[in-house]
């Protein structure tokens, strides 16, 4: 008998915890958590806009990649070169990890004191100076508040920085043989790169992996409120034409034929009729005509619904 394949690649003697086998095999399922792509496309634009008043450059995010892999691996891979900013979310009762690598922020201290990208970019591996360390605790708070701001649509919990770290030793939110959702980011600046990169424990995905499991189609809540917001300024500015209507007759194409110049049409309507608004061939309200400085005046009586019309149009004219 063949033996049943392990939930996760642990260690022989590992035991499986409850939510470890909630999350699926191996890790974590990313494809199992549609909203997570939504929620990282979100935070990337955000990150652009958070840098614009830092930055006269336009500074243009995008992500790269999104894969489950152990806390340990993600951290190794940066090798001390990097800048990791440490938050707590409250709601989740876990910590993350926000980390951006060297080469982000000597990008963006050049684009801060007005650099051009003319120049050769800045390659030594050295320690970063106070000035930068203030610069990423600054640029790694803005991105937190961006990542809150992107999670609001699925989870409702606050972002705050409690430190920044230099030496991966000390960014410790989980051990490093638990699984996390790892997301690297790139940054496109002065026409150079940079990556900044989000891990979220396992821990803490427990707390939101049914929000996260939603339906992208179901997710009509998800949008963008600045986005939104001008659509709507935009489409309230729009012109439109409306038209009253007195009355309506219906003629054959021989009615039509002799109609003569000086010819005068027969109205059942009288002065005391109601007016029909309309826009776009579409009833808007019933309105009674008036007169006010010179002229005519349309006072809207009421709203016109589908039902109210489908009744009109069945009585006999």
């Amino acid at each position: 008998m063949q033996a049943q394949k392990p939930l996760f690649d642990r260690p022989s003697g590992a035991v499986l915890s409850g939510s470890e086998r909630l999350l699926d095999a191996p890790g974590i399922s990313i494809d199992r958590m549609p909203m997570l792509h939504v929620v990282l496309d979100r935070f990337a634009a955000q990150c652009s806009e958070a840098l614009r008043p830092l930055s006269a450059p336009p500074a243009f995010f995008s992500v790269d990649q999104i894969v489950a892999r152990r806390v340990g691996d993600v951290l190794d891979a940066f090798e001390n070169r990097t800048a990791i900013g440490v938050f707590h979310a409250q709601a989740w009762d876990s910590r993350i990890l926000i980390g951006v690598d060297h080469d982000f922020i000597f990008t963006l201290a050049e684009a801060l004191f007005g650099g051009d990208g003319g120049e050769p970019p800045f390659a030594e591996a050295r320690k970063l100076s106070s000035l930068e360390l203030r610069l990423a605790q600054k640029t790694l708070d803005l991105f937190g508040r961006s990542l809150q701001s992107a999670f609001a649509a699925v989870s409702d919990t606050s972002f705050k920085l409690e430190r920044v770290e230099t030496r991966l030793d000390f960014a410790v939110v989980a051990p490093r043989n638990s699984f996390c959702v790892s997301a690297k980011l790139k940054l496109r600046i002065l026409g150079r790169n940079g990556e900044l990169f989000v891990l979220v424990p396992q821990a803490a995905l427990n707390s939101v992996r049914q929000q996260l499991g939603r339906s992208l189609s179901d997710e009509a809540v998800v949008r963008d409120p600045a986005w939104t917001r001008q659509i709507e300024e935009e489409i309230g500015r729009a012109e439109v034409e409306v038209r009253g209507v007195l009355e309506e007759r219906h003629f054959t194409l021989g009615d039509i034929a002799d109609l003569k110049v000086g010819g005068i049409l027969q109205l059942k309507a009288t002065a005391g009729a109601r007016i029909r608004l309309e826009c776009n061939s579409e009833p808007l309200f019933w309105c009674d005509l008036g007169q006010g400085d010179g002229f005519y005046t349309l006072r809207i009586d009421e709203s016109i619904t589908r039902e109210r019309q489908m009744m009109d149009d069945m009585l006999p004219r």
